[in-house]
């Protein structure tokens, strides 16, 4: 029981320094780490990938309340843009929650492995575009992101990310500025980490006797507590870190951390 709590506390402060550095709630690992800790707390086989996948949005609430918080405050939220994508994502989430109670742990597993690597491949190992000079920032405000924003909620819900791994690619790709592009994805990441808990609470299939004490649906809350705890106190340590890299550096640890956890996901957590 011990090596599990701090396995989870240490799950947390890596999730919490990565919402603060790239604009993510660090889902992946916490995922990976939740699915070898979670049987050992009384979860059966058959809902381990769920529970996981849920109490790592939960704990997402927390972390990226204190990431979005320091990135406010830093200025770092294009609002125009969060604007137009957050209301996607929130329809995305309520839509992939409702999809993940039907798929099977493989299909899960798959699906995100194959996007961290591509997505790793579009956001680091790419060429720079040539873009014409401007005198101001560019803000991205086309209409197109509202169905951009239903994708990522949707895919992001169905396995446990904050999103941050595909809005924050996206921003860039319409010449937002890195450092922006991590602040907005951050507070998206929070309006999608919220509806996500809450619908994956109401739509668990697994009766709720077999499931721990303190699950709620899908959710365990003590669990995404521990989390909490860890990621609190590392995010606004990422957002400080975010700030002192160039666009460039950002980007491609951006993509080193798909990599990684996509190799992770595909071996089996």
């Amino acid at each position: 029981m011990f090596v599990s709590v701090v396995l989870v506390l240490l799950a947390g402060a890596l999730a919490g320094f990565l919402g603060g550095l790239l604009g993510i709630g660090g889902g992946l690992p916490v995922v990976a780490a939740l699915s070898v800790v979670l049987p050992t707390l009384g979860v059966p086989g058959s809902a381990v990938l769920h529970v996981a996948v849920a109490t790592s949005l939960a704990a997402m609430v927390l972390t990226f309340v204190s990431s979005a918080t320091a990135h406010i405050r830093r200025g770092s939220v294009l609002w125009a843009t969060w604007k137009r994508i957050a209301p996607g994502m929130v329809i995305g989430a309520l839509v992939g929650t409702r999809l993940a109670a039907r798929l099977p742990e493989e299909a899960l597993r798959g699906v995100i492995a194959v996007f961290c690597l591509v997505m790793a491949g579009q956001m680091g190992f790419r060429g720079e575009r040539v873009r014409p000079v401007t005198d101001g920032e560019q803000v991205p405000r086309s209409p197109w992101l509202i169905g951009a924003g239903v994708g990522i909620g949707a895919l992001s819900s169905a396995v446990g990310i904050g999103g941050g791994s595909m809005t924050v690619p996206l921003l860039v790709s319409l010449s937002a500025k890195p450092v922006r592009a991590v602040g907005t994805s951050a507070l998206c990441g929070l309006m999608l980490a919220l509806v996500s808990t809450l619908s994956y609470a109401l739509a668990a299939s697994v009766p709720s006797r077999s499931l721990p004490w303190g699950t709620v649906g899908y959710v365990s809350l003590p669990v995404a507590a521990l989390i909490a705890v860890g990621s609190m106190s590392m995010a606004p340590v990422g957002v400080r870190v975010a700030h002192r890299l160039s666009g460039t550096a950002l980007k491609r640890v951006f993509a080193l951390f798909l990599i990684v956890m996509g190799a992770l996901i595909a071996l089996g957590g």
